[in-house]
């Protein structure tokens, strides 16, 4: 019989906890200190008790068991995925996977989405020296049927038992439909329905891409990815059953490519969550076969995340994305490399990206337990609570008419531009941070040759056009405004000077003074500190001695009511006088002349480019 450990300890009520942490708090409101309300539509409590986990439906099962919460196999080994732009050179192409492969890369992807032309004599310049019973072949950006007639042309050349040939293509119409607007249902079932009886033969090729990733791209939250990427799959499962198919064989040839955003927990969470909607799904549209109700997922570290300023952070972005993915169960996982938003990844940055997931399987041993998350309080509850909003949120598009009819009313768009306006203004103010971008910049650091104007500026808001059933979703990052302001300082003629007048209180004017370099080292501006002046005075003459652009006076709010007007007398119509903080005397200071002002309540972002756009013309 299993022994219970820490038994010389009573057991401790949930309502002695609530009652010393009301007394903690001080009478302070304890919905607001403490409980997280997430942007995907729920509060997270600040800590559960294994009494939380009564009535969950789908807690404990077992990996391979529906609906497959545990996860979809009775391991957790994941393929190692790395893509490759394929152009019109394939033999370069080639020469990059070998190399990839014997580096460590398991399911080697071809990019042919600017391939003019793919004949059978190219692909098989493509898959030279792969032997094709010992990976997994990807082809990403599939147009039409020539690719995977081609490659099971080459396939049935090479004499390999079809059992054996594992690959995916992603054929996609809904893909299309979210990046262009248009759609046409007849021939997406026309391609769909070729694509299945080509590989009626193969049973572990997959034809059907769902691109979910595409939501995460448009700023999307964690519950409407899961949601809409539901229902682009539920699209498919009735556009083929109406046309003759059954259940089982479109969900088996069914992939899902999705993104692993940096919310850590709650991405565990949406892969377990992810296999019991989907399940549940096609078990719903007629599976007979339990197998069929399995969800194959390819994730992709988020490219919403990452930064072309202080890029070696995107390193560690890659990492505890890969590491959901990794705990999360999925099937196969890109970790994008970190230079990826601004120049063609080379050597250095495809080995750090591929190494990632090898030291995530080899070294942290990662693969060796299914679904480590199981049976932890916060993560069962998380996995319930995205499973349930992302479900009425699939349940609202399915009453609207379904993914295609939703699109043409614009909901999916009006969604999700909602949600992109709310993670924008989060940044702008710093209640979220992207590190090295938003908050804590590197000071000296300049735009990589790489880096155009075009890189960081967001395209125009799409617009509905005719031949478009809607508008198409707005992909952009989220460091783009930051990084749009810091380059145009960068390419300035002179870089604008912030200098810190320090005086007075030390400890307030040291806090102070590193949080305004911080505030506007992150457009890019040369920063000044000080350790202290005697006098504001002193400090005022030095700035202008220093030929300051922005003086900023650092101090505490007790000695900004008379000395501030003292510095701006000095400094006149030289530079801009700012005070950082927000100090109870600003009436006060701008009733005498002080307009400028910066906190933790600045909206950074907007804040920065009024600087900007009076100093750099």
């Amino acid at each position: 019989m299993a022994e219970k450990l820490f038994t010389e300890f009573p057991p401790v009520a949930k309502q002695e906890w609530e009652d010393a942490i009301i007394k903690d708090l001080k009478g302070a409101d304890y919905q607001k200190k403490l409980v997280w309300k997430t942007m995907e539509g729920f509060s997270v409590q600040p800590y559960y008790r294994a009494e939380d986990l009564k009535g969950l439906k789908e807690l404990g099962g077992k990996a391979g068991e529906f609906p497959f919460v545990r996860g979809t196999k009775e391991h957790n080994n994941w393929l190692i995925r790395q893509d490759y732009l394929v152009g019109n050179n394939f033999k370069a192409a080639n020469a990059l996977a070998l190399d990839g492969m014997m580096k460590g890369v398991t399911a080697p992807g071809f990019d042919l989405s600017q391939t003019d032309k793919a004949l059978k004599a190219d692909i098989k310049v493509l898959l030279k020296d792969i032997d094709l019973r010992a990976v997994e072949i990807n082809f990403k950006g599939c147009n039409d049927l020539s690719i995977l007639k081609n490659f099971i042309a080459i396939a049935k050349e090479s004499k390999v038992k079809p059992s054996a040939i594992r690959a995916s293509f992603d054929y996609d119409p809904l893909k299309q439909l979210n990046s262009t607007g248009i759609y046409s249902k007849a021939e997406a079932t026309k391609l769909l329905v070729k694509a299945l009886e080509l590989v009626e033969e193969f049973p572990n090729i997959t034809v059907i891409g769902v691109y979910s990733y595409a939501f995460n791209d448009a700023g999307s939250t964690i519950t409407q990815e899961l949601a809409y990427g539901m229902n682009m799959g539920s699209e498919y499962l009735c556009l083929l059953q109406d046309a003759g198919i059954r259940t089982d064989e479109v969900a088996k040839r069914m992939k899902f490519t999705v993104s692993i955003s940096g919310n850590y927990f709650m991405e565990i969470a949406k892969f377990r969550a992810a296999r019991l909607l989907w399940a549940n799904i096609v078990k719903a549209y007629g599976a007979k076969k339990e197998d069929s109700c399995k969800i194959k997922v390819h994730a992709v570290t988020s490219a919403w995340n990452q930064t072309v300023y202080d890029p070696y952070v995107n390193m560690l972005r890659d990492t505890t994305e890969a590491m959901s993915g990794a705990i999360g169960g999925v099937d196969s996982m890109e970790v994008l490399p970190f230079d990826h938003a601004y120049k063609k990844p080379g050597e250095f940055s495809n080995r750090i990206a591929r190494n990632v997931q090898s030291l995530l399987l080899d070294e942290s041993h990662f693969n060796k337990v299914v679904d480590p998350a199981a049976g932890s309080y916060y993560i069962e509850e998380l996995t319930d609570a995205v499973a349930k909003t992302s479900w009425d949120l699939f349940k609202s598009i399915e009453k609207a008419g379904g993914y295609v009819e939703a699109f043409k009313a614009e909901k999916i768009q009006d969604s999700i531009k909602e949600t992109s306006l709310k993670r924008d203004s989060n940044i702008a103010t710093r209640k979220d941070t992207l590190l090295g971008t938003n908050q804590f910049p590197n000071f000296t650091e300049v735009a990589e040759k790489e880096v155009t104007k075009k890189t960081v500026t967001r395209n125009a808001t799409p617009k509905k056009k005719a031949g478009m059933l809607g508008r198409p979703l707005e992909t952009y990052r989220g460091a783009m405004a930051f990084e749009e302001l810091r380059f145009k300082t960068d390419k300035a003629a002179k870089r604008p000077v912030a200098y810190m007048v320090t005086y007075g209180n030390l400890a307030m004017c040291r806090a102070r003074a590193q949080f305004a370099c911080n505030f506007f080292a992150v457009a890019g501006f040369q920063v000044i500190d000080n350790n202290r002046f005697n006098s504001p005075e002193e400090g005022a003459k030095a700035a202008l001695k220093a030929k300051a652009d922005i003086v900023v006076a650092c101090s505490s709010d007790d000695e900004y009511a008379n000395e501030v007007p003292q510095i701006a007398k000095i400094i006149g119509k030289k530079a801009i006088v700012v005070v950082a903080g927000d100090p109870e005397c600003k009436d006060e200071l701008i009733s005498k002349g002080i307009e400028n002002f910066i906190s933790v309540r600045s909206n950074v972002l907007e804040t920065l480019k009024a600087y900007q756009n009076k100093l750099i013309k």
